[in-house]
C-alpha cells in the first residue's frame, strides 16, 4: 500500500498531537500543519484591529475575509511552518501571550470554523500533509487516507503541560494548569459546531502509559 498522503491527527489539548504530527511530518518530508495556528492567526489579526473578541460577528467577519495560508517553514528560527495572513509572516506573532489567552472563544465560534475549514481543507487537499486539530478527520477532511485520534487523560495531559512549562524556565501550578485543561475540554467537547470526537474510522491511541517514542512508533508502523 502506499504511504498515505492525508494524515489527520485529532485529539483534546495537550494530547501530543503537535509532537506527533510535527514528528511523522518530518519523517515522511510532508508539511506538518497544525491548525490550530489559523485560530490564532485570527484572533491575532483581530487584536491587531482592535476587534473585541466577544464580538462573534466581527470576529467572524474578519475569519470569513482573511487569506491564511501555512506553507513548509521559510526560516531556521525554530517554526514548524509559515503561517501568514494576508502574505505577511505572522508566525511567531500567533504565540503572543494576548493571543493565547483569547484564542479559545474564537475557536468556539461556529462561523469562525466554518471558514477556516474551508481555508484548511484546501490547505490539506495539495496532499503531503500532517494535519493536527480537533475535527480534521470528521469534518475538514472526512475523506483523509489516515486518521489517528490521540487521547489521553485530563491528569496526565495536565502532568506533560505543567513540566514542559517548567523545562521552559516558566511558572506554573499544576491545579491551575488541570483546571485550564478540563476547561478546554468542556468547551471543544460541547460545541454545537464540530465538537471534539473521534472518528468513526480513526484509529485511537490511548497515550496515558505510552512515551512519545512509542506513539511515534506505532503511527509510523501504520503509515509504512
Amino acid at each position: 500500500m502506499p504511504i498515505p498522503s492525508i494524515i489527520a491527527i485529532d485529539g483534546p489539548a495537550a494530547s501530543g498531537k503537535s509532537t506527533l504530527g510535527r514528528r511523522l511530518a518530518d519523517s515522511l518530508s510532508y508539511l506538518f500543519f497544525d491548525t490550530g495556528v489559523m485560530y490564532r492567526a485570527v484572533t491575532w489579526g483581530s487584536l491587531q484591529h482592535g476587534l473585541e473578541i466577544s464580538d462573534e460577528a466581527a470576529v467572524t467577519s474578519l475569519a470569513e475575509t482573511a487569506q491564511i495560508d501555512v506553507r513548509p517553514p521559510s526560516k531556521e528560527d525554530g517554526r514548524a511552518c509559515d503561517v501568514l495572513l494576508d502574505g505577511v509572516d505572522i508566525t511567531w506573532e500567533t504565540r503572543r501571550a494576548d493571543v493565547e489567552a483569547n484564542v479559545s472563544p474564537v475557536s468556539a465560534y461556529r462561523d469562525v470554523r466554518k471558514a477556516l475549514a474551508s481555508q484548511q481543507r484546501r490547505i490539506g487537499l495539495r496532499g503531503r500533509v500532517v494535519m493536527v486539530g480537533r475535527d480534521i478527520g470528521t469534518v475538514v477532511l472526512p475523506e483523509a487516507d489516515l486518521k489517528i485520534y490521540l487521547d489521553a487523560s485530563a491528569p496526565e495531559r495536565a502532568s506533560r503541560r505543567y513540566k514542559e512549562i517548567l523545562q521552559r524556565g516558566g511558572q506554573a501550578d499544576y491545579d491551575q494548569v488541570l483546571a485550564g485543561v478540563r476547561s478546554r475540554d468542556e468547551i471543544d467537547s460541547n460545541r454545537a459546531f464540530s465538537p471534539l470526537r473521534a472518528a468513526e474510522d480513526a484509529v485511537i491511541i490511548d497515550s496515558d502509559k505510552l512515551s512519545a517514542e512509542e506513539v511515534f512508533a506505532k503511527v509510523e508502523a501504520l503509515c509504512r
